[in-house]
């Protein structure tokens, strides 16, 4: 047997060991008697609590999990994924067809730092099923409790105003529950201000009692008996703890030193089952021992079976053959080429086990050469055009993530870059590899050989931050900057003589101003410059004048003149001044994104405008400038892609979704044909492909992570201990899981992991009205309960029951809608389902029978999210104006992007002369817009600006606020909702109210798509303070003034917090700092 088959064979018995024994990944368990239930592979299984081999529950493409045992063992519920988004379901525990539940639209599907919406908790001690929900949220972070019933029917949320989790006491009276829900948080041992809280709720009085006592994490209450057990990594790794509410004493109960104990649940009575090292294992509260249940899972592996598919939404680089007969693409970590008109499409590399992109096609037409991380490493490999002989590596060595690959004209020489700001030029023949260029600060992405391969262009940072434009030399190995320091200079590339080098700088500007203040914005700011390489050479874009053609004189009997052999002009740069020979091209200042030169034409790209929150008014372009008529034509609107061929006659670019190619010069629509990308078809093996990603996102980390040191954590180390659960992985949400796992070892707030090949089937949208539903018991009807009143000249804020001509009331009952007689017997929402995208027909009534009724029709949302936020600050504007007496103002900014940008300017302008001011991001979301909101609000007055038609003054600067503010915080402030509280107090703006803020400011970036869709964000921008000490990660920002607001008080409709930032201002109102009145009018008279 030859070693290859050898090593095949291992392999296949590695990722079989599931089904010869214990089986891991078993995940979210629960307990009833002597069965437990629990999720594997997204389907839920059973099996006996001694062990054995499981029994399959459900079958499907979703994910189904969060199973919970009804109190008699005869029902399971749990939340599922049938419909594309996660419902509430009930099914016999034995197997069968389950229920669906709830039909208000989840939201989602989430990141899986979110969890799930309608998450299943359990089941109430009358028999009905509690889950988490945020239907009534506006904020993913907030939630609350709801229950339903088995059979169906409407949904009733209990009384804590925000909840994540819960577990009832013996007799239902109290619940020991989390006001938060930050479970699926990639973060372990943290105690920043968000860390999980656990209270006993007594559900007759509402007052709610504290009983967590240490700043980490408690989650996963259970109330067994007299004793609360819930789980805490308060020693470094999560294990189980009991509350006894009647000493008020803590103590803990497991203490594991490996694994972490994960999802804990209890049936109530004797028996956790909790997940450890991704097996389950069952605590007896009588004996306190712990076993463990060797459970083997006959799972068919169907998520991990290979299968053919189509990958061309999966492409992610495209190019073209030397001539541009046929285009390249690499999709899904593959790399093919496909003909432009005639032929079938060649799939060069096969590898689900590496992700092979970047082809860069080379000029002799021979080969392709492209990166991959086939060998564990970003490398250059080369295949041949028509797929006749393997793949070869031509590099070697790599130790950091490495950018696409540019040959030489001749063919013989490829240059690449990597993260590390380094360019290597690696000779074809030879594999030698020699280093050009070692950016001290960022990377190289835009190298460009010269036409005879003699030099490479490139930008990268000045000494003084600004980039500009270097050439390196092969015949001196030196790197000359070419472009002035002081300007922004990048995107060179060369014209096909060798003679110019065309590039794009910014370096003229004429701001636009806001509409809002007096204030500048710079935007279509780029010029196109040529930089003549020779100092003999002539102005690239001489004056243009019309001229005579003077014929010459023919002497009778002169012999005819013969043509002399043109000679190559030697590729030569003078690089003595150089900086001074660059010549602005005739075209205007416009975003560009790229050039590229071509004999006789330039071809570049322009993109839109970029706009917070919409779409800009422009869109992008490619376009081609003819330097004999210097003319622009738009060859294509709507996108800013594109590729040219290596002999410059064809273009390729892709709008609308349809790849395309067109010659490269001012008609080239004229020849516009389209690529068919039905032939990129390969087989996906999800088992390879996962190992792939486990690999490349160990290796983002290690390349972009902002601490080189890893935070003091073996980073190697920890990637092989959660390889040995690689193996396991079944399901893409299993790898997204295990991946959080690893990164949240470095314990750091921003580790996220997004998407992936999930194969969900598509969402079933369903109407929503903007409105709120009662059950009416007595008369089996829907009743509305409230109309969020929104803001109809606002399509966000659009609440369909109170448009003109579409009006409903509080308290009319829905009788049918389009048609259909609606009972209490299901939930109202599933009348709605799949009505999302044409009007509904209500008909209502004040009372609960048809006779006098009428119908209304509406245009229904599918959201209501938005409805929910304005309703609350609205709530919260006119409590602030009754408190103050119409004196202080009130802002609340949602998140740090698009709309925190939005409610600011709306809210913050109208409000100027209000003499105090509340500044409210509690729940902010983040983003990164905190320092333009600080620039604004730290504004001090230093002058005054008098009209003769206003006795009130415009302060100097624009839209300066010139009374006292404060800040309101909590637990839910995150990121830049982290930052702009803790520089508010610094910039001396005013005092924080609330609570302690979340913690997370090591920003993050996307560095590249994972081969299925999957997204890494990797943190690798860390905050300091002025000091050079780094702030408030891991831990959040304190207030000066902590305040709860403690159910009890918002249940009887006060915001503690609110308040109490009221009354603060209002203190410091008692001396107000007005600003002056208009001067007397000078007399000059008599002067």
């Amino acid at each position: 047997m030859s070693i290859r088959l050898l090593v095949s064979v291992a392999a296949l018995l590695a990722f079989s060991v599931g089904a010869l024994g214990q089986t891991k990944l078993l995940r979210f368990p629960d307990i009833q008697g002597d069965r437990v239930v629990f999720t594997y592979g997204g389907d839920l299984w059973t099996a006996s609590s001694s062990g054995g081999t499981a029994t399959r529950l459900t079958a499907h493409p979703g994910v189904e999990t969060y199973a919970k045992y009804s109190p008699d063992g005869k029902w399971i519920a749990f939340t599922g994924q049938y419909d594309g988004d996660e419902q509430v379901y009930v099914m016999p525990s034995n197997g069968g067809e389950p229920k669906q539940l709830t039909f208000y639209p989840s939201r989602g599907p989430l990141a899986p730092r979110w969890g799930f919406d309608n998450q299943v908790l359990g089941w109430t001690k009358d028999g009905r099923i509690f889950y988490r929900g945020g239907r009534d949220a506006w904020s993913l972070p907030i939630a609350r409790l709801y229950t339903v019933s088995p059979k169906g029917g409407a949904s009733e949320a209990l009384p804590m105003p925000e909840a994540g989790s819960g577990s009832f006491s013996g007799d239902g009276s109290k619940m020991v529950y989390s006001p938060r829900f930050r479970d699926f948080r990639p973060e372990k041992r943290y105690s920043g201000g968000q860390a999980n809280k656990l209270y006993i709720y007594d559900l007759k009085t509402n007052d709610a009692q504290l009983i967590s006592d240490s700043p980490f994490a408690s989650r996963d209450a259970m109330w067994i008996g007299d004793t609360v057990f819930y789980n805490t990594d308060r020693d470094g790794k999560f294990n189980l703890w009991a509350y006894d509410p009647g000493s008020k004493k803590t103590s803990q109960i497991t203490k594991n030193r490996d694994w972490d104990i994960r999802w804990p649940s209890s049936d109530d009575q004797s028996k956790i089952v909790y997940e450890r090292n991704g097996e389950l294992e069952t605590f007896d509260v009588g004996s306190k021992k712990a076993t463990r249940i060797s459970i083997a899972v006959p799972d068919d592996g169907i998520n991990k079976r290979p299968r053919q598919t189509n990958v061309a939404g999966r492409i992610s680089w495209f190019g073209l053959s030397p001539k541009g007969e046929r285009a390249v693409f690499s999709a899904r970590g593959d790399i093919f080429t496909v003909p432009i008109e005639k032929g079938g499409a060649r799939h060069l590399t096969h590898s689900s086990g590496a992700n092979d992109r970047f082809p860069s096609w080379s000029p002799d037409g021979r080969s392709i050469a492209y990166m991959s991380d086939q060998s564990g490493e970003d490398e250059v490999w080369l295949v041949a055009q028509d797929g006749a002989t393997p793949p070869q590596q031509l590099t070697s060595g790599g130790s950091a993530q490495r950018y696409a690959p540019q040959w030489s004209s001749d063919s013989k020489k490829i240059v690449f870059g990597d993260k590390n700001g380094r360019v290597y030029v690696v000779t074809v023949a030879t594999k030698e590899m020699k280093m050009i260029a070692d950016a001290p600060n960022g990377q190289i992405t835009d190298y460009e050989f010269s036409p005879k391969g003699n030099y490479v262009s490139y930008s990268m940072g000045n000494p003084n931050g600004v980039t500009g434009v270097y050439v390196w030399s092969s015949e001196d190995n030196k790197n000359y900057r070419v472009t002035p320091e002081m300007f922004s200079a990048h995107d060179a590339t060369w014209d096909p003589s060798g003679g110019i080098l065309y590039f794009l700088s910014e370096r003229e500007y004429a701001p636009m101003i806001g509409s809002t203040e007096f204030n500048y914005a710079s935007n279509r700011s780029t010029y196109v410059y040529a930089l003549t390489l020779r100092k003999d050479a002539k102005n690239p874009f001489p004056s243009e004048s019309d001229e005579v053609a003077i014929t010459e004189e023919k002497k009778e009997g002169s012999p005819t003149p013969s043509p002399s052999p043109a000679s190559a002009a030697p590729e030569k740069i003078d690089f003595d001044g150089i900086e001074s020979r660059a010549s602005k091209a005739p075209l205007g200042a416009e975003n560009y994104g790229g050039i590229a030169a071509t004999k006789g034409n330039l071809i570049y790209t322009t993109n839109s405008p970029f706009y917070y929150g919409r779409q800009a008014d422009t869109q992008a372009t490619v376009r081609v400038f003819s330097l004999k008529d210097r003319k622009e034509t738009t060859l294509l609107t709507g996108t800013g892609a594109v590729s040219l061929s290596a002999d410059g006659s064809k273009l390729m670019s892709v709008a609308m979704g349809t790849y395309l190619t067109m010659e490269a010069n001012p008609t080239g629509e004229r020849s516009r044909k389209n690529i068919s990308t039905a032939g990129l078809v390969t087989e996906i093996d999800p088992a390879k492909e996962w190992r792939q990603i486990f690999f490349e996102v160990w290796r983002q980390y290690r390349d972009w992570f902002y601490a080189p040191n890893m935070h003091g954590y073996d980073w190697a180390k920890i990637r092989e201990d959660y390889l040995k659960w690689l193996p396991y992985v079944n399901h893409r949400s299993d790898l997204n899981y295990l991946l959080s796992e690893m990164q949240s070892e470095l314990q750091v707030q921003h580790a996220y992991i997004d998407g992936g090949d999930f194969n969900l089937p598509p969402r079933v949208r369903v109407a929503l009205t903007g409105a709120r539903f009662e059950a009416d018991k007595g008369s089996n009807r829907y009743r509305i309960s409230k109309i969020f009143a929104g803001q109809n000249e606002e399509d966000i804020y659009r609440s369909p029951f109170t448009e003109v001509g579409s009006e409903a009331k509080v308290g009319e009952y829905v009788l049918a809608i389009n048609g259909e007689d609606v009972t209490t017997d299901r939930d109202i929402y599933s009348y709605l389902r799949g009505k999302a995208e044409s009007t509904v027909t209500f008909t209502l009534n004040s009372t609960p029978t048809m006779q006098g009724s009428r119908t209304v029709t509406i245009r229904p949302i599918t959201s209501e999210s938005d409805l929910v936020y304005l309703d609350w600050i609205q709530d919260n504007r006119r409590r602030v104006d009754e408190l103050s007496g119409g004196r202080l103002g009130y802002i609340h900014i949602p998140d740090m992007g698009a709309a925190g940008l939005r409610e600011f300017i709306k809210w913050y302008y109208p409000q100027l002369k209000k003499e105090g001011l509340v500044v409210d991001v509690r729940a902010n979301g983040g983003g990164n817009v905190s320092r333009m909101l600080i620039e604004r609000l730290r504004r001090k007055v230093l002058g005054i600006n008098y009209n003769n038609f206003s006795e009130d003054g415009n302060t100097y600067p624009d839209a300066a606020f010139n009374g006292p503010m404060i800040a309101l915080l909590n637990e839910n402030s995150a990121s830049d909702g982290d930052i702009f509280p803790y520089m508010f107090r610094a910039a001396g703006l005013g005092q924080l109210v609330g609570k302690r803020s979340w913690g997370g400011v090591v920003g993050i970036s996307n560095r590249g798509t994972l081969m299925d869709g999957g997204i890494v964000n990797v943190p690798q921008s860390a905050l300091a303070n002025a000091k050079g000490e780094y702030i408030i990660e891991g831990y959040g920002v304190d207030p000066d003034i902590e305040v709860e607001n403690d159910p009890k008080s918002v249940l009887a409709g006060h915001d503690p917090q609110l308040e109490r930032a009221v009354a603060e201002l209002m203190k410091k109102l008692t001396s107000p700092n007005k600003l002056p009145g208009r001067p007397k009018d000078p007399v000059k008279a008599g002067n």
